[in-house]
């Protein structure tokens, strides 16, 4: 059994949970003379009559005072004799679910309160399946306000029965209930003669000898890499906390996602060297190698997932609702990168645990979605390591947590699939055609004029000499991609699949040349990634009213008029890049002039070295 318990409390607004803290601290004893007194004299002028608030030693905020209810997570320590503790107070508010989950993030056990004139609520059981799908196994269901009801048993045993019902569907999961009145202080610190029907322990002796450990056998040595020490060319270090298992000197050791291989050859704690770390500890390791690590890198010893693609199930906190294809920025572990929602599978009945299918989510739902992200990294599923396996979408405009997360499946190739190279290599093959093959990504709005510069700047290049090929949208949706729809997920396909033609063709030494929206940065970022060095990124710039105005397809009028849904500036985004290789904007060029300033530009990249 741990000697530290990371415990919260959570439940609806005005079920006491500040409270019962609260009293607890003042019946054990565990408060300085000091705040003892200011307690006493701040429940003169509050809201009981003169009689001790218990609830104003976390609620410290004044607009929490003002109202009686919590709106931030208060943390507490404290020690007993027989255990140290933290807890984290929540907020019942459903306005404030952000902040709850923040706090269920970092505990053990949760003791969640109900009213015992209300019984199991919906925010009840939201707060239990938001501290489930953070990891927490271990639940006390407080039965607070006891005395309102005259201490009735079969009243607290129909809320038990209640809350088992529900509680039934959960997996590997530890429940108690226990009778208390925070305010009276029942089953508080010791049992009560109020409740001589209830023969469990009161909750503080329930809390001192709750055991939360978990059986690892053998766990991994996994450490995500926080910081690269170089204080001066002799040195190189790399800085993190081992999330598990321990490391030695001499060990041999994987770095991910590179796969490569290096043996340790010191460990520090702070300045000091030391044998070996363990889990908990944080340590500077330094490689008998010089490998290229970075922030986000993942130094083990074994080999876990890496990838670009999973399903996750989310607690949804932003105001504005989530969409499919909408971008964020994903931070698990130590890396942060550009990602995409790129589907929304269901969400989560909070009463039922039904699965309800939906093509949007709402502020504090719960859903299951997929995720890529732009480049691949070290993710796994939280069941099987919670530091790689669980994540935070931040809003790239605001750089506020938009969601929070755990990782359900990744997914990614067979590791029995590899990739064979030919006798005949894209150097020789480029090389018999006397130019350098890249990829011309041309990206911009309906109408800016893409595809006519792209198919002008083609025949040009065909008539000096040069080997091409031109991917057109609207053509390859009639062939490769005709399977394909248009809702976000399919457009992400979509591109990938463009890409990796591309690449291909790049491979045969051909220059190609691709016209397509590709509205959304991280599908450009991913696609870059598939091509390599060859991607040459051109951005027809031309503004949405000139595009508007040319409605070359009649396109734009029908998504103006609803006939069209998710049509990209209109009722879709379009994030423009941010740095382009090329950039272009066709309002006042003709298409000669647009092709000239085009391919002066490119001719650079063209040239066989």
């Amino acid at each position: 059994m741990e000697s530290l318990l990371k415990f919260i409390t959570c439940g609806s607004v005005d079920d006491g949970k500040s409270t019962l803290i609260g009293h607890m601290l003042y019946d054990a004893k565990l408060l300085f003379a000091d705040q003892e007194k200011a307690l006493e004299l701040d429940s003169k002028v509050g809201s009981r009559g003169g009689e001790i608030d218990y609830s104003l030693l976390l609620d410290g905020l004044m607009a929490e005072r003002e109202q009686g209810i919590t709106i931030d997570v208060a943390y507490r320590y404290f020690t007993t004799d027989a255990r140290s503790f933290i807890v984290a107070d929540t907020p019942g508010h459903e306005q404030y679910t952000r902040n709850m989950a923040v706090g269920a993030s970092f505990a053990d056990l949760a003791v969640i309160l109900v009213d015992a004139t209300k019984g199991v609520i919906t925010q009840t059981k939201r707060h239990a399946r938001i501290c489930y799908l953070m990891g927490i196994r271990h639940m006390v269901l407080a039965v607070n306000k006891m005395d309102l009801i005259k201490y009735d048993e079969e009243t607290f045993r129909k809320i038990n029965r209640d809350f088992d019902t529900f509680i039934s569907s959960f997996a590997d999961i530890n429940t108690t209930v226990i009778p208390v009145s925070a305010t009276e202080g029942d089953n508080i610190t010791s049992n009560s003669t109020n409740t001589r029907w209830y023969n469990g322990p009161p909750l503080l002796t329930y809390l001192e000898n709750a055991d939360v450990t978990k059986e690892e056998e053998e766990a991994p040595f996994i450490m995500p890499v926080q910081r690269v020490s170089r204080p001066g060319y002799h040195f190189r270090g790399f800085q993190g906390q081992i999330e598990s298992g321990r490391i030695h000197l001499g060990d041999e050791v994987l770095i991910l996602p590179s796969r490569e291989r290096a043996i340790v050859k010191n460990i520090l704690i702070t300045d000091q060297e030391v044998g070996r770390g363990d889990t908990g500890q944080p340590v500077t390791v330094q490689l008998d190698r010089e490998l290229d690590i970075s922030r986000g890198n993942v130094i083990t010893d074994v080999d876990l997932p890496v990838t670009d693609r999973f399903t996750s199930s989310l607690l949804w906190m932003d105001d504005e609702p989530l969409t499919e294809g909408k971008n964020f920025l994903v931070k698990a572990g130590t890396k942060t990168i550009p990602g995409t929602v790129t589907a929304i599978h269901h969400k989560t009945d909070i009463n039922t645990g039904d699965q309800v299918d939906v093509s949007r989510g709402e502020k504090n739902e719960l859903l299951t979605v997929e995720v890529v992200t732009a480049e691949k990294g070290v993710f796994d599923s939280f069941r099987n390591n919670e530091t790689l396996g669980a994540f935070i979408l931040i809003d790239r405009v605001t750089n506020s947590t938009a969601a929070s997360g755990v990782i359900e499946e990744t997914m990614h190739n067979s590791p029995n699939t590899t990739w064979e190279d030919t006798s005949i290599t894209r150097e020789f093959r480029a090389g018999q055609k006397g130019q350098k093959p890249v990829t011309l990504w041309f990206t911009g709005l309906s109408g800016s004029g893409k595809s006519t510069l792209a198919s002008e700047i083609e025949a040009r290049l065909f008539h000096e000499g040069y080997h091409t090929m031109l991917l057109d949208g609207d053509n390859v949706r009639h062939g490769l991609n005709g399977d394909l729809g248009f809702n976000a997920e399919d457009r992400f396909e979509n591109i990938r699949r463009i890409a990796e033609v591309s690449r291909l063709m790049n491979d045969a030494g051909l220059i190609t040349l691709t016209s397509f929206i590709s509205p959304y940065q991280t599908d450009r970022e991913k696609a870059k990634r598939i091509i390599g060095e060859g991607f040459i990124e051109i951005f027809v710039n031309t503004p949405l009213e000139v595009c508007e105005e040319r409605d070359v397809k009649g396109l734009y009028k029908k998504a103006r008029k609803g006939k069209i849904s998710g049509f990209t500036g209109v009722s879709a985004p379009y994030e423009a890049p941010g740095d382009p290789d090329i950039q272009v904007d066709t309002t006042d060029l003709t298409i000669e002039e647009a092709t000239d300033y085009v391919l002066k530009k490119i001719k650079n990249y063209l040239v066989q070295p």
